[in-house]
């Protein structure tokens, strides 16, 4: 399936469509939080993009650093986004990103058994408190 080259395009959507966010609203929210700029200025969601320019942002911790290669608007499979954007994220910067993401990965979810593990324990500690 071909893909359409732009001369610009929004930059929510073109995060969007190289899959630096999940969704396209995700990517909106981190350019309205500060979270997304060019040139070391903070971008609206609106800004467009061109080829060649470099786009600094920060999610969940984490630094990235792309370069756009081609404006697209479409959604791309992963293995065609190398066509698109160019990954100039130091090395150092990648392995604290992954170290990152690792620990949120660790908190994101209880388990049945943390949660029953609480349970005993708020029942043992606040059950004792009631008898004072």
């Amino acid at each position: 399936m071909p893909v359409e080259a732009l001369d610009k395009i929004r930059i929510d959507k073109w995060l969007w469509a190289v899959r630096a966010f999940k969704t396209r609203s995700k990517a909106t929210q981190a350019c309205k939080a500060g979270k997304v700029s060019i040139g070391g200025i903070k971008v609206k969601p609106s800004r467009t993009v061109e080829t060649g320019d470099v786009i600094e942002l920060r999610r969940e911790g984490a630094k990235r650093i792309l370069k756009v290669l081609t404006p697209l608007d479409k959604r791309v499979g992963a293995p065609r986004v190398p066509e698109f954007m160019e990954d100039l994220t130091p090395p150092e910067d990648i392995a604290t990103n992954k170290k990152t993401g690792k620990e949120a990965a660790q908190y994101a979810q209880t388990t049945s058994r943390d949660r029953r593990r609480l349970r005993r324990f708020l029942a043992e500690h606040l059950d004792g408190d009631d008898k004072a």
